[in-house]
């Protein structure tokens, strides 16, 4: 069992998706409350896409997402989704 918090990514049904739940990244799932997040934050949306196939993702993720500094800079600077 992974004991790491869960992130909004938690309740969404798109198995890539869930393969980020447990990012120390807040994202977020597309939708009009990143608008209205980003509008009352004065901050910009940091919009990553990927696939599960591309390892390009996997190292980016491994590299970046999954780490505590970058997920720290990510969550206090921008919108992820």
């Amino acid at each position: 069992m992974d004991l790491k918090k869960a992130n909004a990514l938690a309740g969404e049904v798109s198995p890539y998706l869930l393969q980020h739940a447990h990012n120390p990244v807040a994202w977020m799932p597309w939708g009009p409350e990143v608008w209205k997040k980003a509008r009352d934050g004065n901050r910009p949306v940091f919009l990553s896409i990927g696939y599960s196939t591309c390892h390009w993702c996997h190292v980016m993720e491994r590299e970046s997402f999954e780490d505590e500094k970058t997920a720290e800079i990510l969550n206090r600077e921008f919108i992820p989704v």
